[in-house]
C-alpha cells in the first residue's frame, strides 16, 4: 500500500508559500495574541484528562487548515485505522503494530492471524495480577522464607526506560512494602550499585528480554545470578528470578521456572512494551489496580485519537505543529521541560520513543526522504533546567520549541512550592514568546540609574528576540490514568509524524550495526592477536584497553 507523503502532497507547496508570507509580514507569536484576544481559547484543547495549550506557536488558523489538509492527503486517518485494525504496517519486519490492543478492555475481540489477541492479552494480565498479589500478600516468599521487599528489573531499551519512568513518576502510588530498582547499562557500575542496596534473601529479579539473548541484559542477569548463588543454591533460583520472555527453554536453562515466565508478542515493539508483561515491575511497584488505571488512561487517549476529527485531535495537532516547526520553520530539536520532579525520566523515555521511531532517512519504498524527519529530543525537569540550558533556549542562535508539562495539583502538602513551580513554568513559556526588546532594556536600565554609555554597551546582551514556540500540557494531577493518557498522546504524535513523512516508525535497524561490530571488538579485547581487520583508530583503542588489562 503506497501513501502520499508530506513532500509530494498538494499542501506542501501551499505550506511553503504560507510560511514565506508569514516571514514577509514579520508575523510573530506575540502579535498573533494582539490580533486575537481569544487566541488561548481558539488554540487549546483537552482530551482524556490532558489539556494542551498550543497558542504559543507561530501558527494561524490558516496554518492549521493547511496542515490538516496535508494530513488528509497523506491518508493519516487511513493509516491510523490500519494500525488499530492489525494491518502489518511495520513492513520491513512484516509485523502488526498493536500496542494499543494491550490496553483495550476485556471482551473486545481483536483477531490477528486468526487468533483473538484480546483473550491472550487478558490471560497474561490475569497471570500478572495473580503474581503481584502473591508478592504483595506475602504468599510468595524467598528461599529462606522471608517476604520479597526489593524488585530488580534487568532489561535495556524499552524493557527498562518505560517501566523505570512510570515507576518513578508514580512513586506516590507505590506499594509501601516494595522498593524497585532498575539495571540496564552493561557498565558494571550500574549493577554493582544496585546489588549493594539489596539482600539476596528478599530480592526478586525480573529478567526482561523477548529472546533471552539480548547481550547487555543477559550479562547483567548472569552476573546477578552469580551474586545470588554465593548465598543460595541453584534450586533456590526459581524463588528469586522470573522472566518476561518468549524463549521459555532458555529461561528454564537459566534456572527460571516455566510458570514464572510472562510472554508477549512480536507485534509489541520494545519502546511500546510497557503496557505488556514488560510492565510487570510497574505492577509490582504500584499494585495491579494502579497498573490497570495506567492502561485505562492510555485507552482513553486511544479512543480520542481514533474518533476525534483531525482539527480537534490532540495527538494529530501536536504532530502537525511538530511538522510545521521541523519542516517549515527549520527547528531541529524539541526540548521537554517537565515541571514535576517525578517526571525526571520522561525526557529520556521520549528520546527513545521519538528518535528510535522517526530517526529515519528512507521511506517505505526504500528511497531517500525529501524532507527532514525526527527532531532531536532532549530536556530535564524544571526548574533545574532553567539554571542549566534555558540560556540557549532564550538567546541561542537556534530556536528550539519546548513542551512544558505541569500538573495543577501536587501530590505533596507544600503549596508555596507548587505556586512557585507553576509561576516559573508559565513565565518561561511567556518569556520565550515575548522576549525583551532593546527599548525595554534601555528603559529598565535608565530606571536603575545606569550610565548611558554603559547602557549602550549592555543593551544587545540583555535583549531577547522572543518568538520562540512552545506547547504547555497540563494534567490535573500526576496519577496512573493521566500518565497513561500522556504517554499514549506522545506515542500517537510520533506515529502521525511518521505517517506524514512516509517512513516506518516501527522498526529500528539503525541500532543493529553497532551491536554486530561490538561482538567482533569484544573478541579482539579478549585476544592478544593482531587486529588487522580494524581501522587504525579502533585498533589503537583496543591496544590501549588491552594494556589496561580490560580483557
Amino acid at each position: 500500500m503506497i501513501f502520499t507523503s508530506l513532500s509530494s502532497s498538494l499542501a506542501f507547496p501551499q505550506l511553503a508559500q504560507h510560511v514565506q508570507n508569514m516571514r514577509e509580514q514579520d508575523l510573530k507569536i506575540s502579535s498573533l495574541f494582539d490580533q486575537d484576544a481569544d487566541r488561548f481559547a481558539h488554540f487549546s484543547l483537552s482530551a482524556a484528562g490532558i489539556f494542551l495549550d498550543f497558542s504559543k506557536n507561530q501558527i494561524t488558523q490558516k496554518t492549521l487548515e493547511l496542515l490538516c489538509d496535508m494530513a488528509r492527503q497523506c491518508q493519516v486517518e487511513t493509516q491510523r485505522d490500519a494500525m488499530f485494525a492489525g494491518v502489518k504496517i511495520n513492513t520491513t519486519e512484516n509485523r502488526a503494530v498493536l500496542h494499543t490492543a494491550l490496553r483495550a478492555p476485556r471482551n473486545q475481540p481483536k483477531i490477528v492471524d486468526g487468533v483473538d489477541i484480546n483473550e491472550d492479552i487478558h490471560a497474561v494480565l490475569d497471570r500478572m495480577q495473580a503474581f503481584v498479589e502473591k508478592i504483595h500478600g506475602g504468599a510468595w516468599r524467598g528461599a529462606s522464607g522471608k517476604v520479597i521487599t526489593d524488585i530488580v528489573n534487568i532489561g535495556i531499551g524499552g524493557s527498562d526506560l518505560g517501566p523505570k519512568m512510570v515507576s518513578q513518576a508514580l512513586r506516590c502510588f507505590a506499594h509501601p512494602g516494595i522498593a524497585s530498582h532498575f539495571v540496564s547499562n552493561v557498565d558494571g557500575h550500574d549493577l554493582d550499585a544496585v546489588l549493594q542496596q539489596v539482600d539476596p534473601e528478599t530480592t526478586l529479579f525480573i529478567v526482561s528480554s523477548k529472546t533471552f539473548t539480548t547481550a547487555e541484559t543477559m550479562l547483567n542477569a548472569n552476573s546477578a545470578r552469580t551474586w545470588f548463588l554465593r548465598r543460595f543454591a541453584d534450586a533456590d533460583l526459581p524463588r528469586h528470578f522470573v522472566a518476561v520472555t518468549t524463549n521459555i527453554s532458555a529461561a528454564k536453562q537459566f534456572g527460571i521456572a516455566a510458570e514464572n515466565c510472562f510472554g508477549f508478542w512480536d507485534w509489541v515493539g520494545g519502546r511500546y512494551s510497557l503496557w505488556s508483561a514488560i510492565g510487570l515491575p510497574i505492577a509490582l511497584t504500584l499494585g495491579f489496580a494502579h497498573f490497570r488505571a495506567l492502561l485505562d488512561g492510555a485507552h482513553a487517549m486511544d479512543r480520542h485519537f481514533q474518533e476525534a476529527p483531525l482539527e480537534k485531535n490532540l495527538p494529530v495537532l501536536m504532530a502537525l505543529i511538530g511538522i510545521w516547526n521541523r519542516n517549515f520553520l527549520d527547528h531541529e530539536s524539541v526540548s521537554i521541560a517537565a515541571y514535576h520532579q517525578d517526571l525526571g525520566a520522561f525526557p529520556s523515555y521520549l528520546q527513545q520513543l521519538d528518535m528510535e521511531s522517526n530517526g529515519k532517512s528512507t521511506n517505505h519504498q526504500g528511497q531517500a526522504v525529501q524532507v527532514s524527519t525526527g527532531p532531536i529530543i532532549w530536556g530535564n525537569v524544571g526548574t533545574n533546567a532553567q539554571h542549566a540550558y534555558f540560556q540557549l533556549l532564550h538567546q541561542g542562535s537556534d530556536i528550539t520549541p519546548v513542551d512544558f508539562i505541569a500538573t495543577l495539583k501536587p501530590m505533596h502538602v507544600l503549596p508555596q512550592h507548587h505556586r512557585m513551580l507553576l509561576a516559573n513554568c508559565f513565565a518561561q513559556s511567556q518569556a520565550l514568546m515575548k522576549g525583551k526588546s532593546a527599548h525595554q532594556v534601555q528603559q529598565e536600565m535608565q530606571a536603575q540609574g545606569v550610565d548611558e554609555k554603559r547602557i549602550v554597551e549592555l543593551v544587545a546582551h540583555r535583549t531577547f528576540d522572543g518568538n520562540r514556540p512552545s506547547n504547555t500540557l497540563l494534567l490535573d494531577q500526576l496519577d496512573p490514568a493521566s500518565l497513561g493518557a500522556m504517554i499514549a498522546l506522545y506515542e500517537h504524535k510520533v506515529a502521525v509524524q511518521g505517517f506524514c513523512w512516509g517512513i516506518n516508525s516501527f522498526d529500528q535497524w539503525g541500532v543493529e550495526l553497532g551491536k554486530v561490530l561490538a561482538t567482533a571488538i569484544e573478541a579482539d579485547l579478549r585476544s592478544s592477536a593482531p587486529t588487522p581487520l580494524q581501522d587504525s583508530s579502533t585498533a589503537g583503542l583496543i591496544a590501549m584497553a588491552r594494556a589496561a588489562k580490560v580483557s
